[in-house]
């Protein structure tokens, strides 16, 4: 019964959070911002018997030079097992420990290696067969894009990157990147739902732009006409169509890939992808990691070979306490389409080494490529 209360209880619902690794969350914020727990007063869907755990409020905190004083944010509520979440949804990030927002969902292909299925619908190997001859199926899974509370930046940095939704820049530089501040991509079981009677929640520069209050409505927050037109014109840029998934020695690893466009540059054109990678510790095993080896193949008949130390100039430490890292990077073919895989380097305590394998995805340009992306225009 104690372990359907805790599953049923909001910092713990997700199935992939333990006790430890909710107080971990709790710990973050109580460092940062604060965070008193609360969970509403639910039934366990597998018991059937009411849980009996008090409901509280979610507390936040605002600092004063000579002590920090508890605020009260909202109050959680239950996580969907079914269905999605809808625009205007608050939630904290079971992972990461963020206050964030829904913008709009977005319906993926998820291949997960960790999973037997037949191979009909399924993504074949890429060319030098990474990884044997394994094929798997797609299932749909949802994600949604969200907005992170600029509040809480400062405290999860260092485990997630807050700048890692790119887009190509419009000017002659074919190199040239810039990104939009406190935009996030998050998947279904990252999100624990709460509501509030704040009018403005969350603290972030596109909040108001996008989002409009309306007690009317649950959640009280619907989506401006700003909104759907940045959406709408940004679609080829921001859609996220597949996620790949695979898991060596408890250590799990996530891609996402995303198109970016295309530029000239020196009478070639040169195409462009951003990936997302969660790395994710299953086990617990402290282990870090420190090398990162990439097959890069492209539809021109070329094969790269990239290693190097760490990813993104750090090499993140994985714990019980502290188990996922999560950063974006950059690569671009002259070509409209390739493949990538590869291998992190991850060490033990004993200073003892294995290889996690990166679970292979394509590199696919959209076939209508006329208009540059729009990024923060409306």
């Amino acid at each position: 019964m104690a372990a359907c209360a805790l599953r049923r209880g909001l910092l713990a619902t997700v199935n992939t959070l333990n006790k430890r690794q909710a107080h971990r969350i709790l710990s973050i914020v109580d460092n940062s911002y604060g965070f008193e727990v609360t969970r509403p007063r639910l039934q366990c869907l597998a018991c059937g018997l009411p849980n009996k755990t008090q409901q509280k409020r979610f507390m936040s905190s605002r600092s004063r030079p000579e002590e920090k004083v508890l605020e009260a944010v909202g109050v959680f509520e239950a996580v969907k097992q079914h269905g999605k979440y809808e625009t205007g949804q608050l939630f904290l990030h079971s992972v990461f420990g963020y206050r964030g927002i829904v913008l709009f969902p977005w319906h993926a292909r998820l291949y997960d290696r960790d999973v037997t299925l037949p191979v009909s619908d399924s993504k074949p190997e890429p060319p030098g067969g990474a990884h044997g001859s394994k094929e798997v199926k797609g299932k749909t899974h949802t994600y949604y894009q969200v907005l992170i509370d600029t509040r809480d930046c400062p405290h999860i940095s260092q485990r997630s990157q807050t700048e890692a939704v790119t887009f190509l820049a419009n000017h002659d530089d074919s190199r040239a990147l810039y990104a939009i501040p406190g935009l996030d991509y998050v998947s279904h079981e990252d999100i624990l739902p709460y509501n509030s009677t704040e009018q403005v929640p969350i603290q972030h520069e596109l909040f108001e732009r996008f989002l409009l209050f309306n007690p009317a409505k649950a959640p009280p927050f619907t989506a401006r006409d700003t909104l759907k037109a940045w959406q709408e014109k940004n679609h080829p840029w921001l859609e996220l169509s597949d996620v790949h998934r695979e898991t060596t020695e408890n250590i799990r690893v996530t891609v996402i890939p995303f198109y970016m466009g295309m530029r000239e540059a020196q009478n070639s054109h040169v195409y462009w992808w951003r990936y997302c990678i969660r790395l994710e510790n299953m086990g617990s095993e402290v282990v870090q990691l420190r090398e990162r080896h990439w097959r890069i193949f492209s539809l021109s008949g070329t094969l790269e070979t990239v290693r190097g130390r760490g990813v993104v100039g750090r090499e993140p430490v994985l714990s019980k306490e502290q188990p996922a890292f999560q950063y974006s990077s950059h690569v671009s073919l002259q070509a409209p389409s390739g493949h990538m895989w590869g291998t992190f380097r991850i060490e033990r305590t004993d200073g003892s080494h294995f290889d996690v394998r990166i679970p292979p995805f394509s590199l696919e340009s959209n076939k209508d490529d006329k208009a540059p992306p729009a990024g923060y225009t409306f």
